[in-house]
């Protein structure tokens, strides 16, 4: 027998069908139940008139608790004012596992209660659009770097060196060959891509041992990392942008849903469209001085800093060349200032922060190693990477995007723990 979900009920208007899912609510009104039905694809209201159906069926119907696992067989109605536009004149209901006492109830719930019951918490209908519009934006990701001509490579996860700084390094025992790192990034191995096959992004969990409590971090998130051969910093800030807008007007159109299950003003997104404002570091220095920050030029922007200058516009902004001491081994140094790296951040409205993090890449063997050095990081484990720029080395250049602030970001949340199914932070590894 064809199985049925609540999304395809349109098809079958008129007929009598029978559904599987969970008990998601229920009320009742003398003789007659309202059961609302989720199965994970939506929700359907099921009626059940005491008269049409037979005592036991109406008992269960008034016993069965929340969450309860069940089967539903009645006929499909067109009714406007229910949950997804149709509804079940219910004839009968099978019982497959009963709850009691389901922990959350419809009052309010701390959030480490919320928590510490991640495992149930994501079958609420927020936590449900935030997963569906996760699921879309992943997909918009791929589709994006796939009709554009880019390969798919998979980076390594355990790797032996760093790739952005010691003190964020998730470390292991590897063997009899040392220590090894959870990687921070793929960047390095997408350039190593790049040089194979001109175009190509990871896509992969990304790991980061910083000691923050801020609503814009996770110890483990996923993050997109296309590289380009023969790209430059303004080809590798067309390319942001292109990707931003697409990724959220494919929101927009096909999510509206879940956007309103989670009241966000859709308004501000329909925004998201190129041309993006990019100012440079010195710029965004001069803007934080208008609005009253002491900021010490030299410095990275806080989140505070990223906030205010983000407030100025009403789409993302670019901010491009920082100074090279508050950024990346790899990352190339202008030539016309060598003390501002090829470096750009795309900053997010709503005080959403950085969310695309990127750089012209430095091509030159002898600067590189100048830069290895500088850093003190161990030369003998960036032999590979030095090769790259040996053996046919080409400017190229690419950004690191994360998931879960880009998907915080287009839903409107306060914090990212809900952007991820379990969130891993400072604080919690469980459940």
């Amino acid at each position: 027998m064809q199985k049925i979900y609540i999304k395809d009920l349109s098809q079958h208007v008129g007929q009598e069908v029978t559904l599987s899912g969970w008990l998601f609510n229920k009320r009742s009104g003398g003789k007659i139940k309202f059961l609302v039905l989720r199965d994970g694809s939506g929700y359907l209201q099921c009626v059940y008139f005491k008269g049409n159906v037979s005592e036991d069926v109406f008992n269960l119907a008034d016993r069965i608790g929340q969450e309860s696992s069940i089967e539903v067989t009645g006929k499909v109605k067109v009714e406007p004012r229910a949950p997804g536009g149709f509804e079940l004149d219910a004839v009968n209901l099978h019982l497959i596992s009963e709850a009691h006492d389901y922990p959350i109830t419809p009052k309010d719930h701390g959030i480490e209660f919320l928590m510490d019951n991640r495992h149930l918490w994501l079958r609420s209908s927020k936590q449900v659009a935030i997963m569906k519009i996760r699921h879309r934006i992943v997909k918009a990701i791929r589709d994006f770097f796939d009709e554009r001509g880019f390969t798919l490579m998979d980076p390594p996860i355990l790797t032996p060196a760093v790739c952005e700084g010691t003190s964020t390094l998730f470390e292991t025992e590897y063997f009899d060959l040392g220590k090894a790192y959870l990687t921070q990034s793929g960047q390095l191995y997408a350039e190593a891509g790049a040089m194979a096959l001109g175009k190509v992004y990871t896509f992969g969990p990304t790991f980061r041992a910083e000691k923050s409590k801020t609503r814009r971090h996770l110890t483990e998130f996923w993050m997109v990392e296309p590289e380009v051969a023969f790209n430059d910093l303004n080809a590798d800030m067309d390319l942001a942008e292109e990707f931003l807008e697409y990724i959220v007007q494919t929101i927009l159109k096909e999510k509206q849903e879940e956007l309103k299950v989670l009241e966000r003003d859709t308004s501000i997104l329909e925004k998201v469209v190129r041309p993006f404002p990019r100012i440079s570091y010195d710029q965004a220095v001069e803007i934080l001085k208008k609005n009253g920050v002491d900021f010490q030029y030299g410095n990275d922007l806080g989140a505070t800093d990223e906030t205010i200058i983000s407030n100025q516009y009403d789409r993302p902004v670019m901010v491009h060349r920082y100074p090279t001491a508050v950024k990346a081994f790899y990352m190339k140094r202008d030539p016309e200032n060598p003390d501002l790296a090829l470096a750009v951040d795309v900053l997010a409205p709503e005080g959403c922060g950085e969310i695309i993090g990127g750089s012209q890449r430095e091509d030159n063997y002898e600067l590189l190693l100048e830069r290895i050095k500088e850093h003190n990081l161990p030369q003998e484990a960036f032999e590979w990477y030095l090769d790259l720029r040996r053996f046919g080395s080409v400017p190229h250049a690419g950004f690191g995007l994360g998931l879960e602030r880009t998907v915080g970001w287009i839903c409107g949340l306060d914090h990212v723990r809900e952007t991820i199914p379990f969130p891993r932070m400072i604080y919690r590894n469980t459940p």
